[in-house]
């Protein structure tokens, strides 16, 4: 692992992966959106507004494993002082933003016909709302001054401190009463969802993932690029 956070290997690594990527997004994608869109049943309450899950859940899963990925690449940099965990956890920081971002909009989206509000301060929105700032604060931090590397310490421990709302969000439903209905998929036991559900939410995931990785792989050589350049210049 250590020797795939060497700028060299890295660059070699992701040039190889960055195609296989590319396919397994457009073919994830369009598979997901048929059978989300066009194969899937409407609930026999929500109709077909439960169709928002197969965007708002996804998006809320990658908003939670994104910012996990950031206080690793955090820990590591601490620890080890590698400089790419660093622009890893940058380059992660903007797409976990938006993802979570998302979950709150959509979320939105689908509670108003549902609840009969756009937004209620039920425990698993708030932590949610929470994770958002938590992204805005880090990225704020990280571009505070003109060069990203000056905010490489602050930046990690800041991550690593907004971990503690990780685990809050995931189990907020458990712990609280909250509106918000309890875990259907990630729970111990079996999944509680109909499988004509589960495959299209499973697939969406997949391409989630695979768009995260793609942006991540991109924005990270692009920041390497600006630090040799940044280097060349002085």
């Amino acid at each position: 692992m250590l020797k795939l956070l060497n700028p060299y290997f890295f660059s070699r690594f992701t040039a190889r992966l960055v195609p296989i990527l590319l396919c397994m997004l457009i073919l994830s994608l369009t598979f997901g959106l048929y059978q989300a869109l066009i194969v899937s049943p409407a609930d026999y309450q929500q109709g077909e507004m439960v169709k928002m899950m197969y965007i708002h859940v996804p998006a809320a899963w990658m908003s939670l494993t994104i910012y996990s990925f950031i206080a690793v690449c955090s820990l590591i940099n601490l620890v080890w002082n590698t400089k790419l965990s660093y622009l890893l956890a940058i380059a992660a920081a903007v797409p976990g933003a938006a993802f979570a971002l998302i979950t709150l909009v959509t979320g939105s989206l689908w509670g108003k016909p549902i609840w009969g509000a756009w937004w209620v301060w039920d425990a698993r929105l708030t932590s949610m709302l929470i994770l958002l700032i938590l992204y805005l604060s880090y990225l704020a931090v990280v571009n505070s001054g003109d060069n990203i590397s000056r905010a490489e310490k602050p930046a990690a421990v800041i991550a690593l401190i907004g971990f503690i709302n990780v685990p809050i969000v995931k189990f907020s439903v458990d712990i609280w009463y909250s509106l918000h209905q309890p875990a259907s998929v990630l729970r111990l036991g079996s999944p509680t969802i109909h499988s004509s559900m589960l495959l299209p939410l499973m697939l969406m995931f997949i391409s989630f993932i695979c768009y995260f990785l793609l942006i991540l792989f991109i924005r990270t050589q692009i920041l390497l690029n600006q630090l040799k350049l940044n280097r060349m210049l002085r």
